[in-house]
């Protein structure tokens, strides 16, 4: 099965280098990433939403309790 995980990453300021640690510690699992954030009068959006696609059913349910440990993440998921 395949998995998708939305991540909404808010105050990505704040939040990028937890986020980027356990997607770093998992990346052998993803096999696609995609990161989107818009851009504001040329300044960065505050936050940012990535898409990874899990091949790993248990990973990803790995990958999904990490990221809740961190305050100002929204997660959603869809399988395949």
């Amino acid at each position: 099965m395949t998995t998708i995980i939305g991540i909404k990453v808010n105050n990505r300021t704040e939040n990028a280098a937890g986020v980027q640690e356990i997607l770093t510690k998992f990346g052998c699992v993803i096999k696609t990433r995609i990161g989107l954030h818009e851009q504001i009068n040329g300044q960065c959006s505050p936050a940012g939403i990535i898409l990874l696609e899990i091949t790993d059913d248990i990973k990803a349910v790995e990958i999904t309790n990490k990221l809740c440990d961190i305050e100002q993440i929204e997660i959603q998921q869809m399988k395949f």
